[in-house]
């Protein structure tokens, strides 16, 4: 009998135990971090060779491509979108890292890039190399997060466009520098295979199988192009690959002033992804550092992208300041700002501020305008809850930096759009009638606009201003997830300015762990607000019949409790988003109030 239940747990995909699943490959991933910084190669490649074979590892690929993924339903040449649970096993039993092994090539899409008419390709793997490649980057993530660059923030888990921005911050908030504002062209298309295959340096299994994934070629409209550089994008690994490729960059850079601890402090490199920028308060340092960048890149196939490489000053010239990732970074001098202070109290004179780019903001009006026009025939409360969403998003981006001013005037450009959406509605309404149809005054504010709901519940637009600066705390150095740490973490996810404020409020309450199974969430989880007593079943939407569990958790016990139907209902439309998705995020906090990033 034990035996047969043993065996249901095993193949029975709503019965695999995934706690026990995360811990082991958790446990073989921590020993490659801490193998590769003593320096352990051997013990590296032979723990790297139990996590390709490893069942566990596979389990987790396949749920993270078929399940979790938001692109599990884009298929690729192979035409399969996300599995049945019952065809999910017979794909774990296939996964093999092995060498000589023939890949699929990958399925081209076009998608539009924000804010420029241009596209970008993607390459959408089959489900099968998805999932092996979810195996194979378990296994290398450890090794390179063991020896990437402290100041390489993109595609790195926890690590985040707030943590670039405020490294940047903390290399010129006591002085004004030369910036290097520079961007790789076509990244992705152009990394050469050779230079990528040589970096690796791995074992043959897990050499051979990335080499298959680069020289795949991709299906285009139904006709076949070879792939001689580039990693594709929409792959599992592609960004890991990427990383990997221009490891290096600022260590080169660093290069160019003596080596000195006082002289490479004066000089910052800060990379995200293809994104990166040089600081120094020597302009002659600036080109020279340009110079081996370009060097540098050349050397892996790639070159500066000219129209988006500038150089300036963070507080003089015609144009000071510069744009990054969708931030405004720039220093003002006295005047309109209160000067800025030096870690002794002396007066700088001049005060740094980071604020939302104008392009960022042109892009969020431009939004909120086909949001609206696309709204015009439906309801009240159908399109606060699409603005909602648009805005919620928008503003927890900002709001670790600069951005009340910003968020005031976005409020006042809103109530424009919607005035003019209820007007078109009521031609021949007076505008008396049409305040008090769609705008609900309170003790608070004068104009809300706000509807209702067929059980009668008041539904209200989102205000930008509504939303609380929360400065956000720079990651630590090169620390890593994978060096064991929990508690600081956990301590992070509790404060990050990125998650909705109800369940900051949960992670507080549960102190960083999942009320099912007990483990601390991590980055990359993926966490979901359950109802303790089911609403179907008369359960309150109330903090206290409210807990925060792993996305497996919460499938395990919507099944036992018997609420899968309530899963279906609409979710409260214009207060919350959808909980099924949620990566966690880490905290970006300055130092110093109203000095900066307030």
């Amino acid at each position: 009998m034990s035996r047969n239940i043993t065996e249901r747990r095993m193949y029975d995909w709503n019965a695999v135990p995934w706690r026990k699943l995360e811990k082991v490959v958790f446990k073989l991933q921590k020993r490659i971090y801490r193998a590769t910084q003593q320096g352990n190669k051997r013990l590296v490649r032979r723990l790297q060779g139990l996590v390709t074979r490893s069942w566990s590892a596979k389990m987790i690929a396949v749920r993270q491509v078929t399940q979790q993924n938001r692109g599990k339903k884009t298929a690729g040449v192979d035409g399969l979108i996300a599995l049945k649970p019952s065809e999910r096993q017979p794909m774990v039993r296939q996964l093999r890292v092995e060498k000589g092994k023939k890949v699929n090539p990958t399925r081209r899409v076009w998608i539009p890039k924000p804010g420029r008419d241009e596209k970008r390709p993607l390459g959408i793997p089959t489900m099968y190399d998805r999932a092996l490649q979810g195996v194979v980057k378990m296994a290398l993530e450890p090794e390179w997060e063991a020896v990437f660059e402290a100041n390489s923030y993109g595609f790195r888990r926890p690590r985040g466009c707030h943590d670039a921005i405020a490294a940047i911050f903390n290399s010129i908030r006591y002085k004004p520098k030369w910036v290097l504002d520079a961007d790789i062209a076509k990244c992705f298309d152009k990394i050469d295979h050779k230079a990528l295959l040589r970096k690796l340096n791995n074992t043959s299994p897990i050499r051979n199988i990335i080499r298959e994934w680069l020289k795949a070629g991709v299906m285009d409209q139904s006709v076949f192009q070879p792939t001689e550089a580039g990693t594709p994008q929409g792959g599992v690994i592609s960004p890991m690959l990427a990383n990997i490729a221009l490891h290096g960059l600022e260590t080169a850079v660093m290069g160019v002033v003596p080596k000195t601890i006082k002289e490479q402090s004066k000089l910052t490199v800060v990379r995200y992804a293809d994104d990166f920028v040089v600081m120094h308060e020597n302009e002659e340092v600036i080109e020279r550092a340009k110079k081996v960048v370009q060097e540098w890149l050349s050397e892996v196939g790639l070159e500066l992208k000219a129209e988006n490489t500038r150089i300036s000053h963070t507080l003089n010239g015609e144009e000071p300041g510069f744009d990054f990732l969708g931030f405004n970074v720039r220093q003002y001098k006295v005047g309109r700002y209160r000067s800025g202070k030096s870690t002794n109290g002396q007066t700088l004179g001049f005060k740094t501020l980071i604020k939302p780019s104008q392009k960022a903001i042109e892009r969020h009006k431009e939004k909120l305008r086909n949001v609206v026009k696309s709204h015009r025939a439906l309801s009240q409360t159908t399109l606060i809850a699409k603005l909602n969403s648009v805005i919620r998003g928008w503003c927890n981006y900002y709001r670790a930096v600069v951005s009340k001013e910003v968020f005031g005037e976005m409020d006042v450009f809103l109530w424009r759009l919607t005035w003019k959406w209820a007007k078109r509605r009521h031609p021949n309404k007076s505008r008396t009638w049409v305040a008090k149809r769609y705008w609900t005054p309170t003790q608070t504010r004068q104009w809300n606009f706000a509807g209702k709901l067929r059980n009668g519940e008041a539904v209200t637009l989102y205000q930008h201003s509504e939303t609380e600066i929360v400065r956000h705390v720079k990651v630590k150095g090169t620390n890593s997830p994978m060096d064991g740490n929990l508690v600081y973490w956990s301590l992070r996810l509790r404060k990050s300015p990125g998650v909705k404020q109800r369940v900051l409020n949960l992670l507080k309450r549960q102190k960083g762990k999942c009320a099912q199974c007990g483990l601390t969430f991590k980055d990359g989880d993926i966490w979901e607000v359950d109802h303790i007593i089911p609403t179907v079943k008369g359960g309150k939407d109330r903090y206290d019949n409210l807990q925060l569990l792993h996305d497996y958790c919460h499938h395990a016990k919507t099944k036992e409790d018997g609420s899968n139907a309530g899963r279906a209902r609409k979710r409260e439309i214009g207060t919350e988003e959808p909980d099924e998705v949620k990566v966690s995020r880490p905290v970006l906090k300055t130092s110093r109030p109203g000095d900066g990033m307030a």
